[in-house]
């Protein structure tokens, strides 16, 4: 099985490390050891960035190149013998998961939020091909470094993609898969012209505080905003404005290409677990529609089709819609997404009484 193959691979000699906040190692230096000079945001680590949990590291060997995933791994005071893995979106750390996973915490599941390999406190390198295949190999790794064999995968926007390239690879580890308004619901190539890292790179080293926002209050939250949503943007215009901006930039126009070259559309029909959709009917989110003309963009993104459709596509998919909501669920409409998430989850479905 692939999991024990993983196992073997580890047995062989890949390179683990792992390391508390406190500790380091070459790959994953301590807070002390990182760029902090003084600016008005952050640097690559999101050194100074408070995490709701502690953080450890788990030094990888990704393409020959020692790399630095950070995570948070939180135990329930009385486990119900589950573990739930929160996958992070693009714009986003695992950071914003905070309050998922203490109403999951409180039921009784493990919970494990990674930040992917360029994301959050984990490395940001631009030396490597960046692939779905590769975050869910350094997903199965994190989990093999912690005993995990099984969990449910709960992946959001560009985590949903990951969520469903892992459900294809590592069925057998999947106890459940849940889509929280994922990106990749349409295949962007068919749309969208190939901007190539390049460009993506030039696009990106425009960003600022107030285009960043705007974004995410256009494309987010169907051009709403509360005082709430203001955490949500403190990561990527703290690195728009810190010490590595250019890095961050590059990092970013990397992991675009990779979004928009490796869809997972098509692999919708192979997916062979219990999923579960959860989409905010208002969400507009299509990365680069701003490079088309307006009536091709006002095709794009379209949730409330896309998910009807993503339902239709993989087998057996339950779907729930929340109307009036946009792009993150977990923070504009909280309840209507822990509540359809709760009772699809296994420990929930386990102590329903038969019939």
């Amino acid at each position: 099985m692939r999991f024990e193959r993983s196992l073997l691979t580890l047995a062989l000699g890949a390179s683990l490390f792992v390391a508390e906040e406190s500790a380091a190692s070459p790959a994953c230096p301590s807070e002390g050891a990182r760029n902090t000079a003084t600016s008005a945001g952050y640097d690559r680590w999101l050194s100074g960035y408070a995490y709701p949990h502690p953080v450890k590291r788990l030094e990888l060997d990704v393409q020959g190149s020692a790399q630095c995933m950070a995570y948070m791994d939180v135990t329930p005071a009385k486990a119900n013998g589950h573990a739930v893995v929160l996958l992070h979106g693009k714009n986003f750390s695992g950071a914003y998961w905070k309050r998922t996973a203490e109403a999951l915490l409180a039921q009784g599941y493990r919970v494990i939020m990674p930040d992917q390999i360029g994301f959050g406190k984990s490395s940001k390198p631009v030396d490597i091909q960046y692939s779905f295949d590769l975050l869910a190999r350094s997903t199965a790794r994190l989990l093999d470094s912690l005993g995990v064999a099984r969990a449910s995968v709960v992946g959001h926007s560009m985590g949903g993609m990951l969520a469903v390239r892992w459900a294809t690879q590592y069925p057998e580890r999947t106890e459940r898969l849940v889509l929280v308004n994922p990106i990749g619901l349409e295949d962007y190539r068919r749309s969208l012209p190939y901007q190539g890292v390049d460009g993506w790179l030039a696009q990106e080293a425009k960003q600022g505080p107030e285009a960043i926002q705007k974004y995410m209050q256009q494309s987010y939250f169907h051009g709403t905003w509360r005082p709430a949503y203001d955490e949500l943007l403190e990561i990527q215009t703290g690195w728009a404005q810190g010490p590595d901006r250019a890095l961050m930039a590059e990092v970013s126009a990397l992991t675009r290409d990779m979004i928009y070259t490796q869809p997972v559309v098509h692999d919708f029909e192979a997916i062979r677990v219990p999923t579960l959709l959860v989409i905010g009917q208002e969400d507009r989110t299509a990365p680069g529609k701003a490079d088309v003309a307006a009536d091709v963009a006002a095709k794009l993104g379209d949730y409330r089709v896309l998910g009807e459709r993503a339902a239709r596509a993989i087998p057996g998919a339950r779907l729930v819609r929340i109307e009036g909501v946009g792009h993150v669920p977990q923070y504009e409409a909280f309840e209507r997404l822990i509540e359809p998430l709760s009772a699809f989850l296994p420990a929930a479905r386990a102590a329903k009484p038969t019939k």
